[in-house]
């Protein structure tokens, strides 16, 4: 093991638990609400048609269009629900950031508490420890075909999503070839699951992603992590396609949250 990579996966590790706890990390969710197109009144106080559990009273009146475009006049006027790269419509108002999320055709108000004190009172994460022999160099194809693939989500709906590449690998006398199912900043994620889950291992699944390198991709299992539904019950998460399922430990990577 050099000193430089086990450096670099520390570096890793204090970005992730930075991350988790920003304003847009995991740790402020306070509900997350179904709706359909229409306008409502929004905020704390039962007589509003969407009641949420942070923020004022009567927060506003929020507007979705058909197409997701949304937003929300708190007595200053309607004020749009910004884009923002690889993460759903947003829209900062006093200590609450809302989000406009989708799946398939299913719209939801997402909300975050700025102030909330679990953002600040995490305990941190546990990790197994750095092991450079599961940071591994697959064969990185592209399908012959791209294709569509369903796939289940831990609240029991299902999502579909667009298969492009596969990573291929060998381990223990497995032969192991991994789809992403997701990218973000232009890197495929993948979700996998292996004999750790639920053990040491968030239950329903890990995410890692990938980092393409011509006809190799780099996947490093020390940087495999925990979905956000292991932190809150107000996100939408991808379980595994069956053939991302590995029979073997990777004790390598993110332990499952605390407590």
């Amino acid at each position: 093991m050099t000193e430089d990579y086990e450096s670099s996966i520390h570096a890793w590790r204090a970005d992730r638990l930075a991350a988790l706890g920003a304003e847009d990390g995991w740790l402020n969710l306070t509900d997350r609400v179904e709706i359909a197109p229409g306008r409502y009144s929004v905020g704390r106080s039962d007589e509003n048609d969407l009641v949420i559990s942070a923020g004022p009273e009567r927060l506003g009146v929020l507007e979705l269009a058909a197409d997701g475009r949304a937003q929300l006049d708190a007595g200053a006027g309607p004020e749009p629900f910004a884009p923002v790269p690889d993460n759903p419509p947003r829209l900062k108002t006093g200590t609450l950031l809302l989000e406009m999320t989708q799946v398939e055709s299913q719209f939801a108000l997402r909300v975050r508490d700025i102030v909330h004190p679990r953002r600040t009172g995490f305990s941190g994460l546990d990790y197994f420890p750095v092991d450079p022999g599961w940071r591994i160099e697959a064969a990185w194809r592209r399908l012959p075909e791209e294709r569509d693939l369903g796939i289940d989500l831990v609240t029991g709906a299902s999502d579909k999503v667009r298969v492009t590449h596969e990573a291929r690998f060998t381990h223990d006398g497995h032969e192991i070839r991994l789809i992403p199912t997701h990218w973000k900043s232009g890197k495929p994620m993948i979700v996998i699951r292996d004999w750790t889950a639920g053990r040491e291992t968030y239950g329903a699944a890990r995410f890692l992603f990938g980092e393409e390198a011509g006809a190799r991709v780099v996947l490093d299992f020390n940087k495999a992590f925990s979905p956000p539904c292991a932190f809150t019950e107000f996100a939408v998460c991808p379980l595994p396609p069956p053939q991302n399922v590995m029979p073997f430990e990777i004790r390598a990577g993110e332990k499952a949250p605390r407590g």
